[in-house]
């Protein structure tokens, strides 16, 4: 009898003893594990990703904010007799000091929620754009009273300042950065360790600086007035600019121009070589003061004369009064003398260079605007058909 097979009979039929072994066994091996890796633990303060723990499952870790994993981000199951991981189980750390750009974040004290080691010198930096600055809000702080201690600082390293020098067992208050850089610097000595810190920050829009406009006798050169932009300015022809052209919006808790705004101011006197211009009153458009004596010498290239027009004259008659003098001195030949309210009144010179004076008594103000431009009567001997038509008419 030839008993290659074996064979059971039943009600039911016939069964197989070789498949049955074979099912058998397989179910044995899952139930022990053998086709899976043993399951990975989780972290400390961090997370595991993945559920499925196969020959060629992976498996990735993540850490909670503040710490730093320390070892593979992902492992993968190896086949093999015995079912193992290509690495070892991550773990996460809370790291002495770095370096931080997002809008958020968490900061610890190493070691947390541990204590923190002896004789650690950490600086964590928080770099963002321009314009934001960082809101830190403490959730623990414990260290060694005044020999463990942190201290925060708003901007650079260059120019930073101390906003805060923490130590000892409270809770501090908020604290507000007002730069986009903020360094937090932790020292601790050779004893008495304690649980450290968790601070979270929170980026923050900084408000712009005030707007300059309107910006009086002249204009503004730029319209954005955040932090670090930078403006300028510009006087209407006739006003001379008092003050720095150009201004930068500052970091800091008050919100402010580096410099204060620059005026346009109408000047008693000046010296004036542009071809054309305007010459005003001092302190145009308000009314002059009293007791001046001003002097502009306007001087043009040699070879041109000077036509002067008054626009407006109204002044104190007799006593408020505009010399000119045809030439840079008051012993150059006098042109005339002009007072009162005679507006469209106009002169000219032989020279190149004329003196303007304008006096002004003890009372009764007044103002006047005069425009002048040079010409090349002096060149070709013709007066301009401007001043023809003044002397003919």
């Amino acid at each position: 009898m030839q008993c290659s097979k074996l064979s059971l009979r039943s009600l039911r039929g016939e069964i197989n003893i070789e498949q049955l072994i074979t099912h058998t066994t397989k179910n044995v091996e899952n139930a022990i594990g053998l086709d899976s890796c043993p399951e990975p633990q989780t972290p400390s303060s961090g997370m595991k990703i993945g559920d499925r723990y196969m020959v060629g499952d992976v498996v990735s870790f993540q850490c909670d904010q503040g710490y730093s994993l320390q070892g593979h981000s992902h492992i993968t199951c190896m086949p093999g007799p015995v079912r193992r991981w290509n690495y070892p189980i991550p773990i996460c750390l809370a790291q002495c000091g770095g370096a931080m750009s997002d809008f958020s974040g968490v900061i610890l004290s190493p070691g947390f929620p541990g204590n923190y080691p002896s004789s650690l010198d950490c600086t964590w930096t928080i770099k963002l754009p321009v314009g934001f600055g960082v809101h830190l809000q403490f959730v623990n702080f414990s260290t060694e009273t005044i020999h463990d201690y942190l201290e925060v600082r708003s901007g650079s390293s260059e120019t930073s300042t101390v906003i805060g020098r923490l130590s000892g067992p409270q809770i501090p208050s908020s604290l507000f950065s007002t730069t986009h850089e903020t360094s937090l610097y932790f020292h601790s000595d050779y004893s008495q360790n304690k649980q450290g810190f968790h601070i979270v920050y929170q980026a923050y829009q900084l408000q712009s600086c005030p707007d300059p406009r309107p910006f009086r006798n002249g204009f503004v050169i730029g319209n954005d007035f955040t932090v670090g932009q930078t403006i300028s300015f510009e006087c209407f022809p006739g006003y001379t600019l008092i003050g720095n052209s150009a201004l930068t919006c500052l970091h800091g808790v008050s919100r402010n121009w580096n410099h204060p705004l620059p005026r346009c101011e109408a000047l008693c006197g000046g010296n004036i070589t542009a071809m054309n211009g305007t010459i005003y009153s001092p302190g145009y458009p308000d009314e002059y003061p009293n007791f001046q004596d001003c002097f502009w010498l306007v001087r043009v290239p040699p070879g041109n004369g000077i036509y002067i027009n008054f626009t407006v004259l109204q002044t104190e008659p007799i006593y408020d009064f505009i010399t000119v003098w045809d030439g840079p001195d008051q012993n150059s030949p006098q042109i005339g003398q002009f007072s009162g309210n005679t507006a469209l009144e106009s002169v000219y010179s032989t020279s190149n260079q004329i003196l303007i004076k304008f006096h002004s008594d003890f009372t009764t103000s007044g103002f006047f605007v005069l425009s002048y431009h040079g010409w090349y009567y002096l060149r070709s001997g013709l007066l301009p058909n401007s001043v023809l038509f003044k002397l003919c008419y």
